[in-house]
């Protein structure tokens, strides 16, 4: 079969391997397609060593099963981390902090033609897909159900304006997730490419903002939006340090800053006198759990959260490094590779 496998930053192959071998409990998915991640990008950085599994935004058929829960034939979409459920972390209800949620992935990889998915995840990540739901939409489980984690990880009680910093993908599913979680929020989108403002606007924003002038003009447009306090809210998508001089200078007293993506280690500028005397929260988030999961996918069946517009680029899995490409160069949304025609 197909896979792309890592090997290190600058040797990354599309190469032949053999299909895994399943065990008991465990499946093999055949892959219908799998989006590309920012953090794929990150791990291709240089400095990162093997074993690398890269994609896990993906949906597939069952092709084999070792397990009573799903059959041959189904429609699935997997996860690629698993947590044990019973350690300290889980029990207090930080699932994603646990040993074993950090250290599992699929095999190889979501990139891949075959999965073989192990039995921790076929019994908590592994969900059916409604004959209706396409794999397409199906993909955007895993980040939409990240997306969901962080939101509930927001400390303030009322949130009436958010401010999303960063129009990627995540940021547009964020704006989208925000009425879902915090009724009748009202959202600024921030992004420097016009074509993502608009999107953003099409997809819900109440307002779409450049960042690339003078920062004092994006506060007081933030604060213009608001009776002159600034958002409550200001979520950061975008990982550069600038970023969170702008969301704290824009934040109102009292809010909060929730860092939902950071680039390794990349200083940052982070006024803790300032935050101190206006009492602000910095928040941050670390992907999703099972409960995510499937609450995401329900977002995605019932229409509530929409996904037809993200994807800008769809290619084969021979073409990857024309992906990343296109992704680095911010040239494209989200890149979807449709492994199985």
């Amino acid at each position: 079969m197909r896979a792309v496998i890592f090997h290190g930053p600058d040797d990354v192959r599309v190469e032949d391997i053999p299909v895994p071998a399943i065990a008991d409990g465990e499946l093999l998915l055949r892959v219908a397609g799998c989006g590309l991640c920012g953090s794929d990008l990150l791990k291709l950085a240089p400095g990162t060593r093997p074993p690398v599994a890269l994609g896990h935004e993906l949906t597939g058929t069952v092709a084999a099963s070792h397990t009573s829960i799903f059959a041959v034939g189904q429609r699935l979409v997997v996860a690629h981390h698993a947590p044990c459920g019973t350690c300290a972390y889980c029990q207090r209800g930080s699932p994603t902090m646990c040993a074993a949620f950090k250290a599992s992935r699929l095999d190889p990889c979501g990139l891949a033609e075959y999965v073989r998915v192990s039995a921790a995840h076929v019994e908590q990540v592994a969900l059916p897909l409604a004959d209706d739901l396409a794999d397409e939409a199906a993909s955007f489980t895993e980040p939409l159900a990240c997306v969901l984690r962080a939101l509930d990880r927001v400390a303030l009680r009322a949130v009436a304006d958010a401010a999303v910093f960063g129009l990627g993908t995540m940021g547009l599913l964020l704006l989208q997730a925000l009425p879902v979680r915090r009724p009748g929020v009202r959202v600024a989108g921030v992004d420097p490419l016009p074509a993502r403002r608009e999107l953003a606007l099409a997809l819900g924003a109440d307002i779409a903002l450049d960042p690339s002038g003078d920062p004092a003009d994006l506060t007081a447009a933030l604060r213009g939006t608001t009776a002159s306090r600034g958002p409550d809210l200001v979520i950061l998508t975008a990982g550069a340090p600038s970023a969170l001089a702008a969301a704290q200078a824009g934040v109102r007293d009292g809010g909060e800053i929730l860092v939902f993506a950071a680039l390794p280690g990349a200083p940052v500028a982070f006024d803790l006198w300032d935050a101190y005397h206006r009492e602000l929260r910095l928040t941050t988030s670390y992907s999703s759990t099972p409960a995510d999961l499937r609450a995401a996918l329900a977002l995605l069946a019932e229409g509530r959260v929409h996904v037809d517009t993200l994807i800008s680029h769809r290619l084969p899995l021979a073409a990857f490094h024309e992906g990343v490409a296109l992704a680095r160069a911010h040239r494209a949304l989200k890149v979807y590779f449709t492994v199985r025609a």
